[in-house]
């Protein structure tokens, strides 16, 4: 990882070179920090995503296998740490105004001292090296003093220090598992609001801290089981598609390359599987995917439609978006009527349409802070009000499209009460040709996957 190697205690300090003697080379960047201070600077700067950023940084820097690791766990680490990291950090400034980019720096140096198993002297040299490279020699001093401030103390102790407010309190959580504070209250009424103990807090707040397993997909019809094994995979024991991957290259696997499996949160499956295991009377032939990006619901339910003489529609608002829905259905295509490009809420296709429809809404994404960890500093308390508009209109559209008999599964990337439950609370309320049958919420500390809200509506 191009860190400094430890100088033996008691050895000779080395003389200053003579006249015509090169001097010593500084400690080169290595490419991993490199590269995670790009994912940070992206991020801050252009409200890139991190999950969009690293694939492009990992191939720039040609970065694979433990690097590329160390790499994502660096980057990814250091953006759901940073509630906490910019408190300690702050506590350790002599002045407090800080340019981003050396904040960003001290990020990934609080990140290793304080979470990962990198020495200290390596995790302060190399960010000082860092801040050489991509800021300049002004403020090197200053990142050096602070990190050392930083690795005076563990995580632990750093929390009692600088988290203000009692045990439990919203105020305290904040800090100790860095969340914005109205996040906190928010998943607090969540549990409530889907009947579970609010003393699961904090676990579901550090759940959401925890580097997310990479799950894949292996769509009915494509793949079996024993090419999964093959591959390095292992079945969930869960949804009947979802496998955990050990690791290693994913273009090297025959069944990705090709879309007969994929990358998917068995949160998301299992979703799909909700409208795809609702019973339907009579005709089964027109499913419809409203909010279809980037399409891995969509190619889970052509391959399901396709085995029952089905087809898809996928329809997406955003060009780009819709543009990897065709690539993402590439290898379901007897399973597909096509992918279109069209506002949700004003739909290209008549009423009483459809037999199935899935409703993936946008929404505030708190759900899956563990894959999207920049979404917690970026969403506000009034970007929920603005989605349940949105949420609601897109649900009435979907339930418009179906005939009767029709079902409709309305779903959330997100525990909110006002998103989940209150949307469908609100739509059912203002018709009578709708009811709820079942629905669902899944939670990262207890289901392993993302908070994926679910319900099943059906046309009367």
């Amino acid at each position: 990882m191009g860190e400094p190697t430890r100088r033996r205690h008691g050895a000779r300090r080395q003389s200053r070179p003579g006249p015509g003697t090169a001097p010593p080379s500084r400690p080169r960047v290595d490419p991993s920090r490199r590269a995670a201070w790009e994912v940070l600077k992206a991020v801050r700067v252009d409200d890139a995503y991190a999950n969009l950023v690293l694939p492009q940084v990992l191939e720039k820097y040609r970065l694979t296998g433990r690097d590329a690791a160390f790499t994502t766990e660096l980057a990814a680490g250091a953006i759901r740490g940073q509630g906490t990291y910019d408190a300690i950090i702050d506590v350790c400034l002599t002045k407090p105004k800080l340019e981003g980019k050396v904040r960003d720096v001290l990020r990934l140096g609080a990140h290793q001292l304080l979470a990962m198993r990198v020495p200290d002297h390596a995790a302060i040299a190399t960010s000082v090296e860092l801040t050489r490279d991509r800021v300049g020699q002004g403020p090197t001093g200053l990142v050096n003093a602070v990190l050392r401030k930083v690795a005076a103390q563990d995580l632990a102790a750093w929390v009692d220090q600088v988290a203000p407010g009692a045990p439990g309190s919203t105020a305290r959580l904040a800090v100790a598992t860095s969340h914005p504070a109205w996040v906190v209250d928010a998943l607090a009424e969540a549990l409530d609001g889907h009947g579970r103990d609010v003393s699961e807090l904090p676990a579901l707040l550090e759940a959401d801290n925890a580097a997310p397993q990479v799950t894949l997909v292996a769509r009915p019809g494509l793949v079996d089981d024993d090419e999964m094994r093959a591959a390095g995979a292992e079945p969930t024991g869960r949804s009947p598609y979802a496998w955990t991957w050990g690791g290693g290259d994913l273009t090297a696997v025959p069944a990705i390359v090709q879309g007969r499996a994929g990358v998917q949160d068995e949160g998301s499956q299992r979703v799909a599987l909700a409208l795809a295991d609702a019973t339907v009377e009579g005709r089964d032939e027109r499913w419809l995917d409203l909010c279809a990006g980037p399409g891995g619901k969509s190619a889970l339910l052509a391959a399901l439609a396709a085995q029952r003489g089905g087809k898809v529609l996928a329809n997406e608002a955003q060009h780009h978006r819709a543009q990897l829905v065709s690539r993402g259905v590439r290898s379901v295509q007897d399973g597909m009527l096509g992918v279109v490009t069209g506002d949700g809420t004003r739909p290209a296709w008549r009423p009483d349409t459809f037999d199935r429809a899935l409703v993936d809404a946008p929404c505030s994404g708190l759900g899956a802070l563990r894959r999207r960890p920049e979404s917690r500093w970026r969403r506000r308390p009034s970007d929920v009000d603005t989605l349940v508009r949105l949420q609601r209109a897109l649900l009435v559209t979907a339930l418009d499209a179906v005939r009767p008999g029709g079902v409709v599964v309305y779903a959330t990337c997100s525990p909110v009460v006002a998103e989940t439950v209150g949307v469908v609370s609100a739509v059912l309320r203002a018709r009578d040709d709708a009811h709820l049958e079942t629905s669902w919420q899944l939670w990262p500390h207890l289901d392993g996957c993302d908070a994926m809200y679910a319900a099943t509506l059906r046309r009367t």
